[in-house]
């Protein structure tokens, strides 16, 4: 989402850098462009006029033109700006649900219908369940769209959520009740409730999402706007503001290519924090919304926090130790590479991750350009899949023959199959080469910030075939 808006400043501040020195004409001039790219993102006048004047009057000050690289320092006082707007100034907020309450704590979803509500509900019951090992309850509220109680109840079964069962007829305030006294006689945790939606907002819909607050007191009341709708989502989020008591706001399709000035805008227009953010259509695509990661992504920082919680919930540490004692030896066979390309997919492909590497915005864009096709990673799985345990585990028996065979197996060509044989035998050198230099290897400047490459368990050090800003061998453009 953000990407557009990182690549303009980029690109001023790249120019800010290269300065020896700057004068007050120079921050003035960078600021301009700076105020353009946050209007043409969509960000809310007001608060754009107040972050070029909190940034010019710190940028012009005595500390940033005697500073040794003064353009580095106005980067700094952009990004603390950046994370002051995101974070309505609570920058010591902590992130996500609060939940410390009796059992069972109600969470109420609000919005406009469209925006995601029913699919974020079952999101956050996922994540209570399986992270935070709550026992949840979802129930959905909504009596007016069709099969709207039918679409949670599959996502429940889906995501592996209790619902509440459907009774016909029922009104959502008594639905809401219901569901109360249902997770406390069950001993649920959690209760979420899914209330229904408008088109836009109306006095109906208002007084109902009212009425079921009163009922169910929840802890937590959040609004889900969609981020693609741009500043419609902020005055649909001051709107519920003004009548009902939201405590946080979650923002779906961040992960689409809108502008980004929602999300800019939203805290500080609003004064309502942003808790959550929903970044793909999966079920466990949600995250924590950290203003600090969010600015950093804008600046092309990187978000290695986010790439290092990712690994953490992603790795398998026992298969990760055995890797890292086989590098040690030098050892690197196709079972290894098949569990490196399902890692690399459960994280979010190979262009997710390098969204959250800092430094590789230049890499991000030759992937671009060269339009790289992500279905390769499940081709070369497939491929991999197709081989006899022999072959997985000494690929110096794949003929002519074995090749054949392994390609009509799983649907691809030969050559797709010497692709990820000479991709293996590069990995693998690498391998042999990272083990003699020990800890410090060739990727060691990544800081262990990838899966299951090298390094120890859980820290891993390398991306497959990515090195000294090269793309991975035997990853071929999209047909």
């Amino acid at each position: 989402m953000f990407d557009t808006l990182s690549d303009r400043l980029g690109g001023i501040f790249e120019r800010l850098r290269k300065s020896a020195s700057l004068s007050e004409s120079d921050v003035t001039a960078a600021m301009r462009e700076v105020r353009v790219a946050l209007l043409e993102a969509d960000v809310a006048l007001p608060v754009v006029k107040d972050f070029v004047a909190q940034v010019t009057q710190q940028a012009v000050g005595r500390d940033v033109v005697r500073s040794v690289t003064p353009g580095q320092m106005v980067v700094k006082i952009v990004h603390d700006a950046l994370v002051s707007m995101l974070s309505g100034g609570d920058q010591e907020g902590a992130p996500g649900l609060n939940l410390n309450a009796a059992p069972p704590v109600p969470i109420l979803m609000v919005g406009l219908q469209g925006s995601g509500k029913t699919t974020s509900t079952a999101k956050i019951g996922l994540r209570l369940v399986t992270r935070d090992k709550k026992r949840v309850l979802m129930a959905s509220l909504d009596t007016r769209r069709p099969a709207a109680q039918e679409q949670l109840k599959v996502l429940g079964e889906q995501a592996g959520v209790d619902t509440l069962p459907v009774i016909a007829g029922q009104n959502p305030v008594d639905i809401a009740r219901r569901a109360c006294a249902a997770a406390k006689l069950s001993g649920y945790d959690v209760v979420l409730l899914d209330t229904a939606g408008r088109l836009a907002v109306d006095e109906a819909l208002m007084a109902e999402v009212a009425e079921i607050e009163r009922v169910t007191q929840p802890v937590e009341t959040l609004l889900v706007v969609d981020a693609l709708t741009g500043q419609d989502a902020v005055n649909v989020a001051k709107n519920f503001r003004e009548r009902i008591s939201l405590t946080g706001i979650l923002m779906t399709r961040v992960d689409g290519d809108g502008r980004g000035g929602a999300a800019l805008s939203m805290r500080a227009v609003t004064g309502c924090p942003i808790k959550l953010m929903g970044v793909g259509e999966k079920l466990d695509a949600l995250e924590d919304f950290h203003a600090d990661r969010i600015a950093n992504r804008i600046l092309g920082m990187g978000d290695v926090a986010s790439l290092v919680e990712k690994a953490a919930e992603t790795v398998d540490q026992e298969k990760a130790q055995k890797l890292a004692k086989k590098m040690a030896k030098g050892a690197f066979d196709l079972n290894d590479l098949g569990d490196q390309l399902r890692q690399m997919r459960k994280m979010g492909g190979m262009q997710g991750l390098m969204g959250l590497l800092p430094g590789v915005g230049k890499i991000k864009k030759q992937m671009n350009e060269m339009d790289m096709d992500e279905k390769v990673l499940i081709h070369q799985e497939a491929i991999i899949s197709s081989m006899t345990i022999k072959e997985r585990a000494n690929p110096k028996v794949l003929n002519a023959s074995r090749k054949r065979r392994i390609a009509a197996g799983c649907g691809l060509t030969v050559q797709d199959v010497n692709k990820l044989i000479k991709m293996h035998r590069q990995m693998a050198d690498m391998m042999k080469r990272m083990g003699k230099m020990g800890k410090k290897g060739l990727l060691g400047g990544l800081g262990g910030a990838l899966p299951g490459m090298g390094g120890p368990a859980g820290s891993p050090a390398g991306l497959p075939g990515l090195g000294g800003g090269a793309l991975p061998p035997g990853f071929p453009k999209s047909k």
